[in-house]
């Protein structure tokens, strides 16, 4: 702006002796040079109006006014007789804005921060806006670790006086870490410290990591890992100094170096609480687990005054606080904390709100919020309702904030914030193979119909080895206390040879009605009744317990099921949980109504333990147990089986367990399964797609065995497990730790639609 102000002073003083023995009244303005910009846009910034007596000083101010717009290069006044000349030159206009060699960052990105600046198609062209952009972005390169980038702007002159702007980026190489060094650490090694870091030398994983590649942001994440890696060993005077970050002259190699001082290790010689208890001095002082003599740890601490909010924000004070004060005697090298509480108002809730749902009814998630409007703030509801919405599986993200209402001193909102995923699929193929010559395969799924919070599946396969037509609707709300419903009609036709297991063929159909009813917020009751009618077809070849079971009940059966179960799910997530509980125990029970008689009950546990907000380690146990009962054996086609993707990874599907004398695989009336499985998400993903190392165990064992723990088959391996637009898809790759001969191994697995 001082530099278009001496323009004008300067331009002032050319005409000024002209025009200062000529003052007169203005009896009329011409403006000219203009080629886009309307006349009245002129006028409207001319402080000279017909009418007015000219004078140098009003000149000088006019060609001020007019340079201060930015639409100008130059402006000059003339005298005409009484009427007054504006002569302008635009500025040029953008016509057109390119980039050219940008790949580490997304090209309309750059383009948005550009126009922010002004940098756009039909505005004016301004190169200092220009420079400052080459700056920025060069900033931005600079801070991803890219020091050889290169920012060259080119500006065209096109027809009308226009120009188009091209900027043209040399990315260059991202300069390697080549080392870290540590000064003033004696506790620890470098390579320890080094370990608490994101930032590392090259390895060979480092093409897919990019961890040596240095970022300022990293950086800083970086020093605050390691200062809270000290605090948590009870180094109260823990202190980083200086970095220094240097880099080669060819800019390929870059040299950190950290400067700390240790201090000494603290340990704790009491806790106490002081402020306004509210009366809770026990109950709060029970949640204190750091004691005398223990080593200072400020990960605990925080962890007590966290238990100590979050128990007075479930009586209603969104707003406490529990900040430890700590007094250090340095000679002795301990340290007391006084953590001091103050709950502060107790606030209500004014609203609940509910943002982010483009396709989910707003009333099919507000059904699963326990926080209700106009109650006391209860940040445990909160939480469960945080819970709740995301276990049901529609979103990617559930977020939760409890600002304050402004102008109010005792309300807060609730606001919940979603991002939806896809919860439907179609599915169509064809195919040709030896075996099963033509296959069609078609399937629809919905899991929200409508975004009503039911679900619909369709699947039919023509498949040789699993023929399928199945229909299955699910309102999760058929009342408005949570009263479930499963609707099921299906045709499953299964032949057993094409799959390994002998040369059988069942054709199984059936229909069912389950129901299920919550009875708290984690736990509910499950009941039902169907029908399912079975078709066996023996070959030759067929093993000799399916042509026994033929000979003695007949190739046709029925069966009136009844279903009783109990599950208690408290998981944070369905489909990628990351912390909580699940168990499930269903019994399915053949009525004495029809043919069969047969029991058979399945029990499942589940537990995901989070090590960090993304590294997950999870526990699963799966128990099965059948029989037949009234005289009737158990049903062979109701048979457990075990191996595989599911149960014990490494070996076929369905292949460990008692065999027939022509070596296929029976299954068996009990199973066990166990899996240890540790989950991380992959750099640069979302935590839908995680890498994971599995130990699998797992064994099936029929009604004439005994049951032993040595007999249980192990695996380990590593594999993927991502939620797809088609459902939970796991690859794995299995190597049988325990086998016996006879056993099948087979080392990659793939499946869709298992979620453990």
């Amino acid at each position: 702006m001082r530099a278009r102000n001496g323009v004008a002073a300067a331009v002032a003083l050319a005409f000024s002796a002209q025009l200062a023995a000529q003052e007169f009244v203005v009896r009329d303005i011409r403006v000219e040079g203009i080629q886009r910009i309307e006349v009245g846009t002129v006028f409207s910034y001319l402080p000279i109006r017909v009418g007015d007596r000219f004078d140098p000083e009003k000149g000088v101010a006019a060609i001020r006014a007019l340079f201060a717009t930015g639409l100008f290069k130059d402006v000059r006044l003339e005298a005409d007789g009484d009427t007054l000349i504006v002569l302008v030159e635009e500025r040029p206009a953008i016509a057109q804005v390119e980039l050219t060699g940008v790949r580490e960052f997304d090209k309309e990105t750059v383009k948005k921060s550009l126009r922010d600046v002004g940098l756009a198609e039909g505005r004016v062209f301004d190169r200092s806006l220009l420079e400052r952009a080459e700056q920025e972005l060069k900033r931005q390169y600079l801070a991803r670790g890219l020091f050889a980038v290169q920012v060259q702007s080119t500006v065209t002159p096109v027809e009308r006086n226009r120009v188009n702007v091209t900027i043209a980026v040399a990315e260059g190489e991202p300069a390697k870490i080549r080392s870290i060094r540590f000064t003033g650490n004696r506790a620890f090694s470098d390579a320890t410290l080094r370990d608490q870091m994101q930032l590392g030398t090259p390895n060979w994983i480092s093409w897919y990591t990019k961890r040596d590649q240095y970022s300022r942001q990293k950086l800083a994440a970086d020093l605050e890992s390691l200062r809270s890696f000290y605090l948590n060993r009870g180094y109260l005077d823990f202190n980083i100094e200086s970095t220094q970050v240097s880099i080669s002259p060819d800019k390929k190699a870059i040299h950190i170096t950290i400067n700390i001082t240790e201090g000494e290790r603290y340990t704790v010689t009491g806790v106490k609480l002081a402020g306004e208890l509210l009366g809770l001095d026990e109950e709060l002082t029970a949640l204190i687990d750091v004691k005398p003599g223990d080593v200072y740890n400020a990960e605990r601490l925080a962890a007590v005054s966290k238990r100590i909010t979050d128990r007075l924000g479930v009586l209603g004070y969104a707003f406490a606080t529990a900040n430890p004060v700590p007094e250090a005697n340095r000679e002795k090298r301990e340290v007391a904390f006084t953590i001091l509480v103050d709950p502060g108002r107790r606030v209500y809730v004014r609203r609940v709100n509910i943002t982010g749902n483009t396709n989910t009814r707003d009333d099919v998630i507000r059904r699963e919020v326990r926080q209700f409007e106009l109650a006391w703030f209860d940040a445990e509801k909160v939480r469960l309702s945080r819970d709740r919405i995301d276990r049901l599986g529609f979103f990617e993200k559930v977020e939760v904030e409890t600002p304050a209402v402004p102008g109010s001193l005792d309300q807060v909102d609730v606001n919940f914030t979603v991002k939806e995923r896809p919860t439907g699929s179609i599915q169509a193929g064809i195919g040709y193979s030896s075996s099963d010559k033509v296959v069609l395969q078609a399937a629809y799924s919905q899991q929200n119909v409508f975004g009503s919070g039911q679900s619909v599946s369709l699947e039919v396969n023509t498949s040789r080895a699993n023929k399928t037509v199945a229909l299955t609707h699910v309102d999760p709300y058929v009342t408005q206390d949570g009263i479930s419903r499963t609707t099921e009609l299906y045709q499953r036709r299964s032949d057993l040879a094409r799959l390994g297991l002998g040369s059988v063929d069942f054709l199984q159909r059936g229909a069912a009605l389950r129901f299920g009813v919550p009875f708290t917020e984690f736990d509910t009751v499950y009941f039902g009744l169907g029908y399912e009618g079975t078709d066996i077809t023996l070959t030759a070849s067929s093993p000799p317990a399916y042509v026994q079971y033929v000979s003695d009940f007949g190739e046709r059966s029925h069966a009136a099921v009844s279903t009783l179960g109990w599950a208690r799910d408290s998981r944070d997530n369905v489909l990628v949980p990351n912390r909580g509980r699940y168990q499930r125990l269903f019994v399915e029970l053949a009525l004495p109504m029809l043919d069969l008689r047969y029991y058979r009950s399945t029990y499942q546990f589940q537990q995901f333990v989070p090590l960090t907000s993304k590294y997950t380690v999870a526990a699963n146990v799966e128990l099965g147990w059948g029989g037949g009962y009234g005289g009737r054996p158990y049903p062979l086609f109701k048979n457990f089986y075990v191996g595989g993707i599911g149960s014990v990874r490494g070996f076929e599907g369905g292949s460990l367990g008692p065999r027939d004398a022509l070596g296929n695989p029976t299954g068996g009336t009990r199973r066990l399964n166990m899996s240890l499985e540790a989950l991380a998400p992959l750099p640069g993903a979302d935590r839908t797609l995680r890498a994971l190392a599995f130990l699998d165990g797992g064994q099936v064992w029929s009604a004439e065995q005994r049951l032993r723990l040595g007999d249980l088959r192990y695996s380990v391996g590593i594999g993927l497990a991502w939620v797809s637009p088609i459902g939970p898809l796991k690859l794995s790759y299995g190597y049988p730790l325990k086998r016996q001969p006879g056993d099948r191994p087979q080392r990659f697995q793939f499946q869709i639609g298992t979620g453990f």
